[in-house]
């Protein structure tokens, strides 16, 4: 079997595909086999930040985070993807990307809370014209999210690119870059050296009427990545739809969901579709050169680049990243941010702008987004985290499920 190539379920678009995707508009799915934590345990926090690289105190650090204005450890806004992120859904045989997500943080998970999570199918574009597989399809999801007492905590919608696997391999370019990349030890030896010195804001507010816009972010650096680092991901929570099992467990899936898994040549294991971020030959079945990173992966790093700016006392109130372009195993990517916009948005909070990028060593922007982030003020006695510690919003009407 060795030197075959991995072969995956294989379709095209066709109406019949098409009209049976659009009765699915509106459909709570089903997410139990999709959720990763339900509870936000000292060491499920621990595992996910661990995973993404982030060391602030204000997660992980009982007497740290005591001092703070939560008065205990919370989680990063990102881990209500630890929780759950996605789920693998219909448009049977075609490839997958995840190309985006926009997310909206209204309460904090603290230590202990429970989090339950809701998905959405809302509707589908296309199909579209593509340089990448000739034609595409792009469907969006939303998920919101709630702790034990009622409380809406995120809400967040994300979209998918959907594509005939064949089309995408036969466009395939794996020629136009050097992979992996060549890294000299003094490139290597900076780069650790910029990962070291990374900033974390901490305890010391950062006053809205201290920013200036143009001001820029202290970069935090990624890279370059490694197969461990997809696996910690995956080990704090990340997003492996459905979640990753083993030996008869595994198997009865397949057998039940064959598209969701594929033959390695070089092992004869059945590996799941998922393994395309650390198996080569699996990326390569997708028409990618390379296993490559998450794209909440990416987001969950571009959010560390603003907490840490931000500091504890603040609140990161929205989110938004496109994933342009694929983060490849030892590829390094610097996250940068720049302030472009002050304003009191209709909430009464003390808000700034931020522009993000995510650049990689060859200069391509591979996420570009933007992130809102209120402040505390000197001039406004009620601080960005007042109403969030205290407010509820309830649970709306949930859809059908499917």
């Amino acid at each position: 079997m060795a030197g075959k190539k991995v072969k995956m379920a294989e379709a095209r678009i066709n109406q019949e595909m098409i009209e049976g995707m659009r009765a699915k508009l509106g459909t709570k799915l089903r997410i139990d086999d999709s959720t990763h934590n339900e509870y936000a345990t000292r060491m499920a926090i621990l595992k996910f930040t661990h995973g993404i690289g982030d060391k602030n105190p204000l997660w992980t650090d009982g007497v740290y985070a005591s001092k703070s204005p939560y008065g205990g450890i919370v989680a990063p806004p990102s881990f209500i993807w630890a929780c759950f992120a996605q789920v693998q859904f219909g448009w049977r045989g075609l490839g997958g990307f995840h190309a985006g997500c926009d997310v909206e943080f209204l309460k904090p998970v603290c230590l202990g809370d429970k989090i339950t999570a809701e998905c959405v199918f809302k509707s589908f574009e296309g199909p579209k014209k593509s340089g990448f597989a000739e034609e595409t399809i792009i469907d969006h999801f939303e998920n919101q999210y709630w702790n034990q007492r009622g409380d809406l905590i995120a809400r967040y919608h994300w979209w998918i690119v959907r594509f005939a696997r064949a089309k995408a391999q036969q466009k395939a370019d794996r020629n136009s870059i050097e992979l992996p990349h060549p890294w000299t030890d003094e490139q290597l030896a900076k780069i650790e050296d910029e990962i070291l010195s990374e900033e974390i804001r901490g305890a010391v507010p950062r006053y809205w009427e201290d920013v200036d816009i143009g001001e820029e972010l202290k970069p935090v650096v990624k890279g370059p990545l490694g197969t461990t680092d997809e696996v910690a991901y995956i080990i704090g929570g990340g997003v492996p739809i459905p979640r990753m099992a083993a030996h008869g467990v595994s198997l009865r899936a397949y057998r039940k969901h064959p598209a969701w898994a594929f033959r390695d040549p070089s092992t004869y294991a059945l590996e799941p579709i998922f393994a395309v971020h650390y198996n080569k030959q699996a990326a390569n079945a997708m028409g990618q050169p390379q296993a490559y990173d998450v794209g909440l992966q990416r987001h969950c790093w571009g959010i560390h680049l603003v907490t840490n700016w931000m500091g504890d006392d603040a609140w990161l109130k929205r989110s938004y990243a496109e994933y342009r372009k694929f983060v490849y195993l030892s590829d390094v990517v610097w996250l940068k941010g720049k302030v472009i916009k002050k304003y009191i948005d209709d909430d009464g909070d003390y808000c700034v702008e931020i522009e993000r990028h995510a650049v990689n060593q060859r200069g391509e922007d591979v996420m570009p987004g933007f992130a809102i982030v209120a402040l505390p003020s000197k001039e406004n006695r009620i601080a960005p985290l007042d109403t969030r510690l205290r407010s509820k919003i309830k649970n709306p009407a949930s859809p059908k499920t499917e």
